[in-house]
């Protein structure tokens, strides 16, 4: 495996961690935004491309993007609410912010790890040429 090689797949890991992370930050923000009647809610979701070793051979991660996705709502009983119903129920998504939490602290764990493999790959890279310039 060329050095290319193993740098693009790191830069995919930290492109493909980064968007898990913007996904369960935006789902977490959105669990506790009213919906208004009648609408339907969605949570964000990471797609990944469906060939995944053609992006590495490339690099392009490009096809890697976020989407969203429908959830079911929960109704909580405010009547006080501009967004309420006819009968005083509030729809907001139904997202599970364990669930997202859980995402964000693996997401960020597995980007710390993807930076210090890529600091590794560098030095390792720098100690190889300068072994090769003596």
């Amino acid at each position: 495996m060329s050095m290319d090689a193993l740098y693009a797949v790191s830069r995919f890991g930290l492109n493909y961690e980064r968007l898990r992370l913007q996904a369960a930050t935006q789902n977490i923000a959105m669990s506790d935004v009213p919906m208004r009647p009648g609408t339907s809610a969605h949570a964000m979701q990471v797609n990944l491309a469906p060939d995944f070793s053609r992006v590495l051979d490339t690099g392009d991660a490009s096809r890697m993007s976020l989407h969203a996705q429908d959830v079911a709502l929960k109704k909580v009983h405010d009547p006080s609410n501009p967004m309420a119903d006819a009968d005083g129920m509030v729809a907001y998504p139904k997202i599970d912010l364990v669930a997202q939490m859980g995402t964000l602290l693996s997401a960020s764990r597995a980007y710390e790890a993807n930076v210090r493999a890529f600091n590794v790959l560098h030095d390792m890279t720098l100690t190889a040429l300068n072994l090769g310039e003596r």
